[in-house]
């Protein structure tokens, strides 16, 4: 227990903010139970097949898309702390008019709309993530957040396997009010947002360009388009994980599917909650390139798991906690190296960039795979799906050779003691 106090000790003497906007991602992920058997809701309360299932998840993509350019541009514009509590406000609305109404596609319509708010606020949540803490303390910042949202998710996917056959309509209700704490304790306690002054040698490539575009931004940052397609690879890849395995273990395992894949879900949570602080800790000396690549090596060893055990009970839960290690590389390491190598002026624009181009490829992967899965099944899906995830393994190796030339003032202090991982 003391261990595992002190491994907690690595977050303390962030600002108070910070810990706020913890607390609300684990209210809100609290009652989060809708998106992890989406994919049931569609295929066993609708009747929908992977192939119309697919072009669901990419309708709610496109309606989803040009939320994450207007979110960036208000972060950058407005008060981050009123853009989230005004788009939440509204999802709170969809979410108890959705419990209120039999279920059906309107029902769905309105999830999607809460869900594109909530893509819309994302900007300015990572952005006052960045803003709050120095360069140095941007990886517990990070940290912390990811964990935050963590914590909530424990519980929530098993409950909604549960409610999923007779209570759906609960699991609406429980989003809803979920979000409401999380506004109140936001609107309430969060006071001050003033960017955090960081005159350090690696905040260099942070100074604010308040007379560029984001598109002169990226153009004087060319590797951040390398970062850009190597992660919405990955996320594409990644995101399969709630599509393809819940559509398995339904074909294998019939209505316990359900129940199955949210204990499954679960555990993900569990091990975030587990082995983030231990992989925070650990790895902290680890450059934020090679945990991207480490974390994409476990999410393929995960997928290859799954695969090749698949009918076999105990295994999905292997699988998971190789593919959440994974999931805890990517995590912590994205964003912090995106902030440290762009100015603090468009961080809330460059994150909606990111969005969307992580969206576009999300809707080229499903799309493929949604065909896959109906003319070719299973294993060739998941081979799909894995070549995605080894080709963002290769642009990660790229990425980390070039990225000591065009950023050396972040190599000056210190050396990494996993240079060569």
């Amino acid at each position: 227990m003391n261990k595992m106090m002190k491994l907690f000790d690595q977050y303390r003497g962030l600002r108070k903010e910070i810990y706020i906007l913890f607390f609300g991602r684990v209210v809100t992920n609290l009652g989060s139970m809708i998106w992890p058997v989406m994919t049931m809701i569609l295929s066993q309360k609708l009747g929908l097949s992977a192939a119309e299932i697919s072009y669901f998840f990419v309708g709610a993509s496109l309606i989803i898309l040009p939320a994450n350019i207007i979110g960036g541009k208000l972060a950058d514009r407005y008060n981050k702390k009123w853009v989230i509590v005004a788009c939440d406000t509204v999802s709170i609305f969809c979410f108890f008019v959705s419990a209120a109404v039999p279920l059906g596609l309107g029902t769905i319509f309105l999830f999607v709309l809460a869900g594109a708010l909530q893509s819309v606020e994302y900007p300015s949540y990572e952005a006052l993530f960045a803003d709050l803490s120095t360069t140095n303390d941007r990886d517990r910042a990070f940290s912390l957040e990811y964990l935050g949202g963590n914590l909530g998710l424990i519980l929530s996917p098993t409950i909604a396997g549960l409610l999923f056959q007779n209570y759906l309509w609960l699991s609406f209700l429980i989003s809803g009010i979920s979000i409401a704490c999380s506004t109140i304790l936001i609107a309430v306690f969060i006071k001050d947002i003033t960017p955090v002054e960081d005159t350090g040698e690696k905040a260099v490539y942070q100074e604010k360009k308040d007379d560029v575009s984001v598109l002169g931004v990226l153009r004087e940052n060319p590797l951040l388009l390398l970062f850009l397609v190597c992660g919405a690879l990955y996320n594409a890849a990644y995101m399969q994980y709630t599509y393809i395995m819940p559509l398995d273990m339904a074909s294998v395992h019939g209505e316990n599917g359900a129940f199955l894949f949210g204990t499954v879900t679960s555990l993900n949570c569990i091990t975030v909650v587990l082995f983030t602080p231990i992989i925070t800790k650990v790895f902290s000396n680890m450059r934020d390139a090679g945990k991207m690549i480490t974390g994409r090596i476990l999410i393929f060893a995960g997928y290859l798991v799954f695969l090749l055990f698949l009918g076999f009970v105990p295994s999905y839960y292997l699988a998971m906690l190789i593919f959440t290690w994974g999931e805890i590389f990517s995590a912590i390491s994205e964003g912090p190296y995106v902030s440290v190598r762009i100015p603090a002026s468009h961080r809330g624009r460059v994150n909606g960039i990111m969005s969307v181009v992580y969206t576009i490829f999300l809707i080229l992967v499903e799309l493929s795979v949604g065909q896959i899965y109906d003319r070719a099944g299973s294993h060739w899906t998941w081979v799909f799906i894995m070549t995605v995830v080894l080709i963002s393994i290769l642009l990660a190796v790229l990425l980390k050779t070039k990225d000591r030339k065009a950023y050396p003032k972040l190599y000056e202090e210190g050396k990494e003691n996993f240079e060569d991982a």
